[in-house]
C-alpha cells in the first residue's frame, strides 16, 4: 500500500481540526497555545505535501517561514503567559484582559 498525498492532506485536515476543536473548547492559555502550534504544524503537513506533488520548492520554503513565525509565538506568547500563570495559577483566557493597559 503506497503512502500518497491524499494520506498527508488527510493527516493535516484532522491535526487541524482537532486544534481548532481545542482552541475552541479550552480556555486554558497554554493549552490554547499547544493548539495554535498544532494547527501551524498541520497547514506545514500540507505545504510539504503539494511541495511533494507540484515538484517545487515553494511549499518547503513557505514552511520554514511558517516555523519562523512559529518560533516568535512561542517566545513573546508563552512568556506572557507563563508570567500571568505565576500569579495566578487558574487563569483563563477571559482572564488576559489585564494586559490591555
Amino acid at each position: 500500500m503506497e503512502v500518497t498525498e491524499t494520506w498527508y492532506l488527510v493527516l493535516s485536515a484532522v491535526l487541524f481540526a482537532l486544534g481548532f476543536t481545542g482552541l475552541m473548547i479550552r480556555r486554558n492559555p497554554l493549552v490554547m497555545f499547544m493548539c495554535v502550534e498544532l494547527m501551524l504544524n498541520a497547514v506545514n503537513i500540507s505545504f510539504v505535501a503539494f511541495s511533494g506533488v507540484l515538484n517545487d520548492i515553494a511549499g518547503q520554503t513557505a514552511v520554514f517561514f511558517v516555523l519562523v513565525v512559529a518560533a516568535a509565538e512561542v517566545v513573546v506568547g508563552l512568556s506572557l503567559v507563563v508570567a500571568l500563570m505565576r500569579r495566578n495559577a487558574d487563569l483563563a483566557s477571559d482572564d488576559l484582559s489585564v494586559l490591555k493597559g
